[in-house]
């Protein structure tokens, strides 16, 4: 009777992150770190039952092998990169505990307010120089309390202050510029106090007093 051999590579029953394929489903499901032992109990198999007439081509094996080798690299990899970022999260955590107590600069168009000298303090950020630049100030009912002249401006972050808060806090601003004419893309920044600092889906988070919960991310500026 004649010997047959049906060529198969074994990395076809694994998967590129080292998970064995079913072979009744052909479904990738994961499993643990035995992935190159089930390569070469593969391998030995098909080895064995090779026709001796027509054997595997050293090139062939030498080329699956090469392939496991890479499959396992890129499993150690992952680890070690997932190992690195969660090593920088806490680095990150540790790094923003110093921010409590501080003010930020945040995008965001509440002006912070000084009750004491009832000066309010607000900032804006410019994509290109200005020609002309205007601040409408509002109340907590929305009502405009005073606009602004601050003409030329410069690109880049830019600062005011509004004298007149009184009785309240919650007032806000709106910054418009133009540019020979043409309006101008402007960013409103305000000035934010941190509380507190948290670890929220592996990302830095900042608890503040007027935006509330904050990705350190977005910080502009610390003060």
């Amino acid at each position: 009777m004649a010997i047959t051999s049906t060529a198969f590579n074994p990395l076809d029953l694994i998967g590129a992150n080292g998970a064995a394929k079913s072979a009744a489903t052909g479904t990738t499901a994961k499993t643990d770190t035995g992935a190159t032992d089930r390569f070469l109990k593969l391998l030995v198999t098909q080895m064995q039952n090779q026709d001796p007439l027509n054997p595997m081509d050293n090139a062939q094996v030498t080329s699956q092998m090469a392939q496991i080798s890479t499959v396992s690299g890129i499993s150690d990899l992952n680890t070690t990169v997932s190992g690195l970022n969660a090593q920088f999260v806490q680095l990150q955590a540790v790094q923003g505990a110093t921010l409590v107590g501080h003010d930020v600069t945040l995008v965001g168009n509440k002006l912070d307010v000084t009750t004491d000298s009832g000066v309010g303090v607000g900032g804006f950020e410019l994509t290109s120089a200005a020609d002309s630049v205007k601040v409408d100030v509002f109340s907590s009912t929305g009502t405009k309390l005073e606009t602004l002249d601050l003409g030329a401006q410069t690109a880049g972050m830019n600062s005011f202050s509004w004298k007149g808060a009184a009785n309240e806090t919650a007032y806000t601003f709106k910054v418009t510029a133009t540019a020979s004419g043409s309006a101008l893309t402007v960013t409103p920044l305000m000035r934010d106090h941190v509380y507190a600092v948290a670890i929220v889906n592996n990302k830095l988070t900042l608890e503040t007093a007027k935006s509330g919960q904050v990705e350190y991310s977005t910080v502009k500026a610390i003060s």
